[in-house]
């Protein structure tokens, strides 16, 4: 039986003050009010002063009120009836459906031990040459989309659900406008994976508190279905929402602020969510994709920049591309070399010679007088933006190597690529002739 408390000291904002012993960190509590219980979660002990986050707003609530204390932290209900459905960031249904009556599992639990996990090596195919190709998304990895409002990375990031190889997909939408979360549903029923996927939804009217949740409960959830041997996909979009919800609430609590005004434990309170990312011993794999917005493009923002010394890498997305240089897959060397043959020389070749492309391109526009090879770079980086960086393009990946080896053939000799002449020997499209051959052999000596 827990005991009630009624000395509330303090109302500022969202967060209550109240003086209460046995209490811990991350705890449930309900709020008896004139207008009916409202629930609130602990966010900080400090001696017998107790804050509390409400949920609903503290709007109606008087330092009179009576709190009762659960013994327990957030939890949400887990079973197969999950799936299809959709819920806010309190984890009530969000679809008009009923609630699901199923056995709870606590949120916000520690990350799995990393001595104990399985070492990543499946590739997730996802359909996009820029990730299958040149920066490989594996199984259980974590990896952050950084980005600029108004590019679209919630398309993409959906795109990603609805093509990679996972059996539950779980969307964790923070600050999402109602068309965007409709886009998400939209394109999943479309694709007819909605019945395989979960979504935790905060709209930016939603209270500040369910948009620190949605992560938990995603990952709770994800967790759980991968102790059962499923490949689980999460997606989290936007972090820098979450970040900003982190900030509100640590300025009402007057924290010490850290750099451009963000909680000191920024960096703790962020990989205390990716680390979950986990590949289970005898069991299935949750592996996170998670849209970080960079306030005027800067790399440097606290969110970004704690992200970068967290994540397994990163994809940039500028200008309606995944931009190549900068992008990275730190796991892609566990999983590229048992795809094909070609794979790493086709990703090593094509980002050189795009690369050398841009800095021809330069040159053209400094008036620079072009060469017959730099009319090659230029008609080699328009048909590769157009047919492999394009996000339009949808092709699996043996497709999209062979396309690469297109582009090369017709933009290129052989010679001229940089490519290896045992790869070029089994995957140009074109017979090498014997002039070929023995540019060849006089580049292999040389």
């Amino acid at each position: 039986m827990r005991k009630y408390f009624d000395e509330i000291t303090r109302i500022a904002g969202n967060v209550v003050t109240i003086t209460a012993s046995d209490v811990g960190y991350d705890e449930l509590a309900i709020i008896t009010t004139k207008r009916g219980p409202s629930l609130a979660q602990v966010i900080r002990l400090e001696g017998d002063q107790v804050s509390l986050q409400i949920f609903a707003g503290t709007q109606g609530i008087s330092t009179g009120d009576k709190v009762r204390f659960l013994g327990r932290p957030m939890q949400v209900p887990f079973s197969d009836d999950l799936l299809g459905r959709v819920f806010d960031g309190s984890g009530k249904p969000r679809d008009n459906r009923p609630e699901i009556q199923a056995d709870p599992v606590d949120i916000g639990s520690p990350a799995v031990n990393p001595i104990m996990r399985r070492m990543p090596d499946n590739m997730i195919n996802t359909g996009i040459p820029m990730i299958d190709i040149f920066n490989s998304l594996v199984e259980s990895q974590k990896l952050p989309i950084f980005s600029v409002a108004g590019e679209p990375y919630n398309e993409l990031l959906a795109r990603v659900g609805l093509q990679a190889e996972a059996d539950i997909i779980i969307l964790g939408g923070m600050g999402l406008r109602h068309d965007d979360y409709l886009k998400f549903r939209n394109t999943f029923e479309e694709g007819g994976v909605l019945g395989r996927t979960i979504m935790f939804v905060h709209t930016a009217a939603d209270p500040v508190v369910e948009c620190l949740l949605v992560p938990d409960l995603c990952l709770a959830v994800g967790e759980s279905f991968a102790l059962q041997g499923k490949k689980v996909l999460v997606l989290l979009t936007d972090m820098t929402a979450f970040s900003d919800s982190l900030k509100e609430i640590a300025i009402t609590m007057e924290q010490i602020p850290s750099n451009r005004g963000y909680p000191g434990d920024l960096y703790t309170q962020l990989a205390k969510r990716y680390e979950k990312a986990v590949d289970f011993d005898g069991a299935g794999s949750m592996t996170t994709l998670a849209v970080v917005t960079m306030p005027g493009d800067d790399v440097t923002h606290p969110v970004p920049d704690n992200t970068g010394y967290i994540t397994e890498g990163q994809f940039y997305l500028r200008n309606g591309r995944i931009e190549p240089f900068g992008s990275l897959s730190r796991l892609k060397q566990q999983v590229n070399g048992d795809t094909r043959d070609d794979h790493r020389a086709i990703m090593d070749g094509c980002l050189q010679l795009y690369s050398t492309c841009r800095e021809t391109r330069e040159k053209r526009d400094m008036g620079f007088e072009m060469s017959n090879w730099d009319e090659k770079l230029l008609r080699y980086g328009d048909q590769f933006e157009d047919k492999i960086m394009d996000l339009s393009v949808n092709i699996p990946l043996f497709e999209a190597l062979d396309r690469c080896w297109d582009i090369l053939a017709d933009c290129f000799e052989p010679v001229e690529t940089g490519i290896r002449r045992a790869i070029l020997e089994n995957h140009w499209p074109k017979e090498l002739t014997a002039e070929e051959e023995a540019a060849e052999e006089a580049a292999a000596s040389a």
